[in-house]
């Protein structure tokens, strides 16, 4: 079972789910501009409710690093879709401060940083 302290566990599901809802909220947006941008969006979602699972039962493989991995990923598109464009879709160099992205990498920056922060302080995960 997992020794970490509650609180790191509930803010760790919250983070990631919310990262989670708000890509599956555009993620209807995202398949106008193009569909695997779309799929992705869905994909998010769905391995952000798979990660809160893993991290819910203490799993730090699937639970924690996919967590990091969605949230990390999830950041790095972001800012290149609004500096070098992604396949079929141009940079967006004004959409900076669209709320639903900015949301999205408040989240994932949180989620990065609680994870960040347990591992340099030595706690299990």
């Amino acid at each position: 079972m997992n020794n970490l302290p509650r609180i790191y566990v509930w803010l760790g599901m919250f983070l990631i789910v919310a990262v989670g809802l708000i890509h599956l909220v555009d993620a209807p947006d995202s398949f106008e501009e193009a569909a695997y941008k779309g799929w992705f969006f869905c994909a998010n979602g769905a391995g952000a409710l798979v990660a809160a699972f893993g991290i819910s039962r203490g799993q730090r493989l699937w639970g924690w690093n996919l967590g990091l991995l969605i949230a990390a990923g999830s950041f790095l598109g972001y800012v290149v879709s609004r500096t070098a464009g992604l396949p079929q879709i141009p940079a967006e160099p004004d959409a900076w401060l669209e709320p639903l992205g900015v949301a999205s990498l408040i989240a994932e920056g949180l989620f990065m940083a609680v994870f960040i922060g347990m591992i340099i302080s030595n706690k299990r995960i």
